[in-house]
């Protein structure tokens, strides 16, 4: 991130209407045993917006929350995890138009579950080179049938639809950034690749998404525990660094804003080895509506605000993962 101040002046969301999880193994769509290991009780479900229409709403949500003119924005940067609707299109000019940021430069963001976190870094450092003011950095999932099975698709996470914007400044906000951090490792990438050989259009190699097979593949005899290691190292390194960059230790921050991963795999990936009390996050959110693609940090960090969580003086740290692999840490100081 730019050395300059980053401020967020404005946040928004829309998220789908919450499905209750007995609903969804009553009906047979989620088996018992994901629903018993990932301990949400609900998942938003959008039965008609796309993922780019739900960013949308979210993004003049977040310039009506900054109160801002849409022409001042210098940069639209949209983060997307999974299909936006159309084929050889541009989701991030659709944000763009809906935000009436006519003048701004408009990019796509592809990080997968870390791509909020990277936008804004990539959004910020843009600000700081351009001499530029506001950012509007956004994401948007919807993740339908038949090529996405949201309760099985990826085992440990069940998958919400929602988008979430912010508008960020380099002049002022409700809070600053005090540090931002990321990492990644490339050596990874095939965790999310398998041995499938690479297909000539979507689904042309399996029907639908499915992780567990290809990180099987990949995570085979001596080839395990060496490759969990690099992913909690990748993790712990974002945060301690991040939280050297802003000069405070973990039991100064007030808020944990984490991935929406299910309750065990939250568990074991940062409850545990960072000593994080769930009390302290923004699990009361994730429980109810999944992991948001892209947006969980933006809608963690709406939740606490619109529920009146923050207050003057608050660390906030922020964590995010995602295939390929990246990380990303910061630390934000509610002003």
């Amino acid at each position: 991130m730019a050395n300059d101040s980053i401020y967020i002046r404005g946040i928004g969301t829309a998220l789908a209407p919450r499905r209750p999880i007995s609903d969804a193994v009553a009906s047979g769509e989620c088996p018992p045993k994901i629903a018993d290991a990932n301990g949400i009780e609900s998942v938003a479900v959008s039965e008609g917006p796309s993922g780019v229409e739900l960013a949308a709403t979210a993004a003049r949500a977040a310039i009506a929350d900054a109160g801002v003119d849409g022409a001042r924005i210098d940069i639209v940067a949209h983060s997307n995890v999974y299909y936006q609707g159309h084929d050889l299109w541009s989701p991030s000019a659709y944000i763009q138009h809906a935000a009436g940021a006519a003048d701004a430069v408009a990019v796509e963001v592809r990080q997968m579950s870390n791509g909020g976190m990277a936008a804004i870094d990539l959004a910020a450092a843009y600000l700081g080179a351009r001499d530029g003011d506001l950012a509007l950095v956004t994401t948007g999932d919807r993740f339908a049938a038949p090529g996405f099975d949201r309760f099985i698709s990826d085992p440990g996470t069940i998958y919400g639809d929602g988008g979430t914007a912010v508008i960020l400044s380099r002049t002022e906000g409700f809070a600053v950034f005090r540090s931002f951090v990321q990492a990644a490792d490339p050596t990874l990438e095939r965790m999310h690749r398998g041995d499938d050989p690479f297909g000539v259009a979507p689904f042309s190699v399996r029907p639908r998404v499915d992780l567990d097979p290809l990180k099987k593949a990949f995570l085979t005899g001596s080839n395990v525990l060496p490759n969990v290691e690099k992913v909690r190292r990748g993790q712990e390194r974002v945060i301690a660094r991040s939280l050297d960059d802003a000069g405070v230790k973990i039991s100064d921050i007030d808020w944990f804003v984490l991935p929406h991963f299910g309750s065990r795999r939250l568990r074991s990936t940062y409850l545990r080895p960072f000593d994080i009390d769930i009390e302290r996050t923004t699990w009361s959110l994730a429980r109810t509506v999944g992991h948001l693609g892209a947006g969980d940090q933006l809608a963690g960090l709406a939740h606490l605000r619109e529920r009146d969580l923050l207050r003057g003086g608050d660390a906030v740290l922020f964590a995010g993962v995602g295939a390929g692999f990246s990380w990303s840490a910061a630390v934000a100081e509610i002003l």
